[in-house]
């Protein structure tokens, strides 16, 4: 069963976190269009806000790594994110990975979604659908619905990395068509650790070993959209140093503001 908590229904926070030292350029994992049956595998936004000290979310963190790896839906590319929320941080252990910042976007999202309070372990897709976070037969369904939607094509390149830990990224979407969404639109960078592991001392995972994927560390607004143009420009972003091996992932998000739909999402991949 999901756990429901109280906490507050919120605006998005942005948050600027950490500092990272130079890595080279990964692997890009590109952004197609959605809904032009030519094939292509639509990118689809996996989040999950989960939480360490949360004994019904370690099966919701396994479902996330496995569709991470896996990718069982054929016409989807999944872009996961683990957002690790903080109102469980009184329970007697204190998430490494929590931040006030991913329960307000939670909160917003409890907006949307009418729902009187919020709970873990939660999954929401493509800021569309939203439910437990172990449910993988509705999290199956919810991602082949998403693909349907029509989305635009957003890409994420890395052009410079400074010594500062201020990372240079390029940053482009195509044309945001009217019938799609006539409502502003935030263009957003997120950083995740590659991965993430903790032994758990205290609370109800006691003397458990946590796995995590793709655990969010900063979520940093860099533009907008009017609904009807298109984004294309250089951003700068000072990020999180990578987790377990160092390593990172970089996601650009197009999104109605302040927790809406989410109309297109692609990433790219930093290593050691």
């Amino acid at each position: 069963m999901a756990r429901v908590r109280l906490a507050l229904i919120g605006m998005v926070s942005i948050a600027l976190l950490g500092v990272l030292l130079p890595l080279r350029w990964g692997a890009t994992r590109g952004a197609a269009n959605a809904g032009n049956g030519d094939g292509q595998r639509v990118p689809v936004l996996v989040e999950l806000f989960t939480s360490e000290g949360c004994s019904d979310c370690p099966p919701a963190d396994t479902l996330l790594e496995r569709l991470d790896r896996s990718q069982p839906v054929s016409d989807a590319e999944l872009i996961v994110l683990s957002e690790h929320v903080d109102y469980w941080d009184g329970s007697g252990w204190r998430d490494p990975y929590s931040s006030r910042e991913y329960t307000e976007r939670q909160g917003a999202y409890g907006v949307q979604f009418g729902l009187g309070s919020v709970y873990t372990p939660q999954m929401v897709v493509d800021g569309r659908f939203q439910l437990v976070g172990s449910d993988e037969r509705g999290a199956i369904t919810a991602i082949e619905n998403a693909t349907k939607a029509e989305k635009i094509p957003v890409t994420v390149t890395l052009i410079r990395w400074d010594s500062d830990g201020t990372a240079t990224l390029h940053v482009s979407t195509g044309q945001v068509p009217h019938v799609v969404s006539a409502r502003p639109l935030d263009v957003l960078i997120a950083a995740a650790d590659e991965s993430d592991e903790s032994h758990v001392e205290h609370g109800e995972n006691e003397g458990r070993t946590l796995k995590h994927v793709a655990v969010l560390r900063s979520l940093t607004r860099v533009g907008a959209i009017d609904g009807s143009g298109e984004f294309s420009q250089e951003v700068k972003v000072k990020l999180h140093r990578g987790g377990k091996g160092g390593n990172l992932r970089i996601v650009a998000i197009v999104q109605e503001a302040p927790a809406g739909r989410v109309l297109g999402v692609g990433s790219v991949r930093l290593s050691n």
